[in-house]
């Protein structure tokens, strides 16, 4: 067992205020791994007071300083990318080729986006009726981050909170405690100031809403479901501190007749399963033309048949467990649910996979003949499963994809240029791939409606932690 109890406070690796011991799982085992310390709301009030003493010389360093700093962090986090890799596979369960390809490359990837634009970055600039506009740093800002892909949001939290001068405490999930710790070792020898980068573990109840609440928080950035991310709107609006939310998604895919539908299809299958489905953009409602319908579901069944689980230990492209007991429930749930209100079973259904009875490991599942108003096409699953739709018409395809509280993600395939332009410019989503196109580092990631607000990312990603002041000069010639 690791003993990783104690927090990063002001440059320093500090007891909690109280004992209170945690036990981190593997789920792939369901046994512990880890021994983590909660924190309460006193553990908060000391991060805070470090960071807001660091903000009085941080925000003043300069954009070279900051690169500096960044750039170590980079150098380090390379030298250290295979621990990075284990550390995610060990407590959230991801296979380690996943980890190694995707979990841990994103804090490369992010990081080197964030740098690419603070050098782009307008930190003072003239109008053209003589005033002058500065950016600067919002302050003291309360990260909260999830379990899913762990460090993807502390790098999407932390770096652009450091490059723009801002201090911060950093709150992971305490289901994924771990890879936070690393970064936090990573941050300490990079050499960052004393109190620009603290971390206290805890659970949202006591310690998210305790960040949330701070009088001396000037943001909060919050990356998970829906339903917390109102609970620190609410708590945050009595400080009236400025909130971004990157939360939940129920992405549509729209499959048209013309589409490559052997390569499209099997393609959208694996990425609905990738990372066992816990992905707040995965595109979980396949919606497919009536005239290819069948066609698509012999295409998606043959797919979901090919989908392992795995030992996540071993490398390959199958499947790991979800991260918890309680994830595990969430996800039984709605599938019993699609049983239920009649979805036809292709794939997976009910139990765990035969031969992993121990961890967290559930059957990939594909619904077809699902209909819009089932609770497996309007509540987000966050488990390795696909609900099928027919539609009849473009105008019905668009209606489908935005009928739906969230807004993260949407997909289309199609062979027509125009069609895949025409359409994407018509939904209800902050961001839409077209035949497999993939995010890039540095392009804006986040949501509309209940998706939440604000977007991470490059330069995008860098303003929502700036605030913006106009100096009115006396000559503005």
């Amino acid at each position: 067992m690791l003993d990783k109890r104690k927090f990063y406070i002001d440059g320093k690796w500090i007891d909690p205020v109280k004992p209170n011991d945690l036990e981190v799982i593997n789920p792939a085992t369901e046994k512990p791994i880890a021994w983590i310390s909660m924190g309460t709301a006193a553990d908060i009030d000391r991060a805070v007071a470090a960071a807001k003493k660091a903000f009085s010389t941080y925000s003043q360093t300069s954009v070279d300083e900051r690169i500096a700093l960044l750039e170590k962090l980079l150098s380090i986090y390379k030298r250290r990318y295979d621990e990075m890799a284990r550390t995610i596979t060990l407590e959230l369960g991801a296979p380690i080729t996943m980890s190694t390809e995707q979990q841990a490359d994103v804090g490369v990837g992010h990081l080197q986006g964030f740098i690419d634009a603070l050098k782009r970055l307008k930190s003072r600039e003239v109008l053209p009726n003589g005033d002058v506009v500065r950016r600067e740093a919002i302050g003291v800002c309360g990260l909260i981050t999830p379990w899913n892909w762990p460090i993807n949001q502390i790098a999407l939290k932390v770096v652009p909170a450091l490059a723009t001068g801002c201090t911060c405490v950093l709150k992971p999930s305490e289901f994924t405690p771990l890879n936070a710790l690393l970064y936090a070792e990573m941050v300490d020898e990079a050499g960052f100031p004393a109190g620009t980068f603290n971390l206290v573990n805890g659970d949202g109840i006591e310690c998210g809403a305790a960040l949330s609440k701070h009088k001396d928080i000037d943001m909060m950035s919050f990356t998970g479901s829906t339903r917390a991310g109102i609970a620190v709107s609410k708590d945050a609006a009595d400080t009236v501190k400025r909130v971004t939310l990157e939360l939940g998604g129920k992405s549509p895919n729209i499959v048209f007749e013309d589409a490559d539908l052997e390569d499209r299809v099997a393609d959208s299958v694996a990425e609905c399963f990738n990372n066992s489905g816990q992905s707040c953009d995965a595109p979980t409602r396949m919606l497919v033309q009536r005239s290819v319908y069948d066609k698509v579901v012999e295409i998606a069944r043959k797919a979901g048949e090919q989908a392992q689980v795995g030992n996540p230990e071993e490398e390959g492209g199958h499947i790991g467990p979800l991260v918890s007991h309680i994830q595990f429930g969430r996800v039984q749930a709605l599938i019993e649910a699609g049983v239920a209100e009649g979805a036809r079973v292709l794939v997976g259904g009910p139990g765990k996979p035969q031969g992993f009875e121990q961890g967290y490991f559930v059957k990939p599942t594909i619904f077809a003949d699902v209909g819009n108003d089932m609770r497996i096409a309007r509540e987000e699953v966050f488990g390795p499963v696909l609900a099928i739709i027919p539609f009849d018409t473009e105008e019905e395809a668009i209606a489908l994809a935005n009928d739906t509280n969230y807004g993260l993600a949407a997909y289309l395939q199609t062979g027509n240029a125009d069609r895949a332009e025409r359409v994407a410019a018509r939904l209800r989503a902050g961001m839409v791939h077209i035949n497999g196109g993939p995010h890039r580092y540095g392009s804006p990631f986040g949501g509309f409606k209940q998706s939440g607000n604000g977007r991470e990312g490059g330069i995008f990603g860098l303003e929502d932690f700036l605030e913006v002041k106009t100096v009115h000069r006396p000559d503005a010639a």
